[in-house]
């Protein structure tokens, strides 16, 4: 069976959007972004969002889908996506996934379902005010005591998965564990052809990480979060709590100096570098393509639309 989907992924600043682009435009495509903080809008910078430059005219699906005050979620992300990259097939193009959250890649390609929880979020308002007041090891517990497996594979201070897993059992009356057992038994919705970025020496991912937050910050990060804060987004969000938004609201609070900030941005990104590589290790199905220190985008793009035509894509 010939694949149904290209993924174009790798770690921060690896090159992606660049390599997705070019592909849809040999293979006759349209890029669908699978990346958790791109859909909010108006965080253009700190998220590295595409420009209409960018872009180069072809379409792109995912981005600018949700106001920074909601907490978008993984399960809301498939539930969107899907549709996008049926209506890509439907057009007789072919979707290009592009992006470095590993959890939304995997859930798209699978077509993962989520356990259905209450929309007004009462049992997780409620879980959420526990942690507050009571903090948070009652609350692991507590997972412990009804779904051992989920309490030791996530973190202690990992509080919005704590709190997620007993939101599904309190909602459902099924632990999160027995929900991901019974949908990662099902076959996957896509067949994908994966294409994954890196760089050959590790000081050159991380040389091309502090050049771009060196752009970010000349593009006007500053003035993003700034704006952010003014129309009163709650710092607390999801969205206000990624890397570049996060540190600089804290300089913009007087919490931090803004050196400080920019230089605790580039530690934070290379630390997220480090576990985007770790998920996206784990797929033994990922093409790699490693870069020396400077990309080389033509030959890459050769070297991939060969692959993709020997596997029937395009």
């Amino acid at each position: 069976m010939k694949p149904d989907i290209v993924v174009v992924c790798g770690p921060t600043a690896s090159g992606k959007t660049a390599l997705a682009v070019a592909l849809a435009r040999e293979l006759g495509g349209e890029v669908v972004s699978a990346d958790s903080m791109q859909v909010y809008r108006g965080m253009d910078i700190g998220t590295a969002k595409p420009t209409a430059e960018e872009m180069g005219g072809i379409p792109h699906h995912m981005l600018d889908v949700a106001d920074p005050e909601e907490d978008y979620s993984v399960a809301r992300y498939v539930h969107d996506a899907i549709p996008a990259v049926d209506g890509i097939l439907a057009r007789g193009k072919v979707p290009i996934v592009a992006g470095g959250t590993g959890l939304y890649l995997d859930a798209l390609v699978a077509g993962r379902e989520f356990a259905p929880l209450p929309e007004d979020g009462a049992i997780r308002a409620a879980l959420q005010d526990r942690a507050a007041r009571e903090g948070l090891e009652g609350l692991r517990q507590e997972l412990a005591q009804v779904d051992p497996q989920a309490a030791a594979r996530i973190h202690p201070n990992d509080e919005k998965r704590i709190i997620r897993a007993l939101e599904v059992y309190l909602a459902t009356g099924r632990t999160i564990t027995e929900h991901n057992e019974a949908t990662r038994a099902l076959p996957p919705r896509y067949k994908a052809a994966k294409i994954g970025l890196n760089f050959k020496e590790r000081p050159h991912l991380w040389a091309r990480i502090d050049r771009r937050v060196d752009q970010m910050r000349a593009d006007g990060l500053e003035e993003e979060v700034r704006a952010l804060l003014a129309r009163g987004v709650d710092p607390r969000r999801t969205a206000m709590q990624a890397i570049g938004y996060k540190e600089l609201t804290a300089a913009l609070r007087g919490e931090a100096g803004l050196e400080e900030s920019f230089d605790m941005v580039k530690l934070r990104s290379r630390q997220y570098a480090k576990r985007q590589l770790t998920w996206l290790r784990r797929d033994g199905d990922i093409h790699w393509i490693e870069w020396e220190e400077n990309p080389n985008f033509s030959a890459a793009v050769a070297h991939s639309t060969e692959y993709l035509r020997d596997l029937g894509v395009g």
